[in-house]
């Protein structure tokens, strides 16, 4: 048995994780959960994760959840990989930023625009086009976020790319994003991870 294992459901946020373990390059195993059957309630799993949700990670005999803090997770454990940056390092700021960015300022924007802005006095997330044009700044005259190399902060804020503008279209295709998401796009880390997704799918 590998030394990690991702237990997920088709879609939701593992697909993220399972991108990250594709880029790491360390072999694991998957473990799909059929959420509709309940699986992800059974007290076993409630063991692994009492919120009873995916994805969670096993490495070795512990267990994490929450799909930022495992890649974060993961980048820490495996640093062979080259997908974090050491705390030493003066980039690590800059890092931490956009991984906290994917989940806490990107994707609310992204699921309050696709629920239709819903019914309030004010917008309490940041909005879709803010969201975008702070992205197309920072990757104006870079390939990735963090300088001129690919890391976790890319497989994070790249998942939410994707579906914002993909799965969930909400948004602003500006040919920044565009033109970032295309080279995440070529990777063979997500080329391996779109395999596996469809296959699940289709199967």
């Amino acid at each position: 048995m590998a030394d990690l294992t991702l237990s997920l459901a088709f879609p939701s946020r593992g697909l993220t994780v399972l991108w990250m373990l594709e880029e790491l390059g360390e072999p694991y195993e998957i473990d799909v959960l059929d959420l509709s059957k309940g699986d992800h309630k059974a007290p076993e799993f409630l063991k692994k994760n009492p919120m009873g949700r995916v994805p969670v990670l096993r490495h070795g005999e512990r267990f994490i959840w929450e799909s930022v803090a495992i890649c974060t997770y993961l980048a820490d454990a495996f640093p062979d990989a080259g997908l974090g940056v050491p705390v030493s390092d003066p980039a690590r700021g800059e890092y931490l930023q956009w991984i906290f960015f994917g989940p806490g300022t990107m994707e609310p924007a992204i699921i309050w625009k696709t629920t239709g802005d819903l019914d309030a006095e004010y917008q309490p997330f940041a909005s879709v086009l803010d969201v975008a044009s702070t992205l197309a700044l920072a990757l104006k005259d870079r390939e990735y976020l963090v300088g001129d190399r690919f890391t976790t902060a890319d497989v994070i804020v790249g998942a939410g790319v994707m579906w914002g503008t993909r799965m969930m279209p909400a948004l602003p295709a500006l040919p920044e994003l565009e033109s970032y998401w295309q080279r995440l796009e070529a990777r063979p880390g997500w080329q391996r991870t779109s395999e596996i997704f469809q296959s699940h799918l289709n199967g």
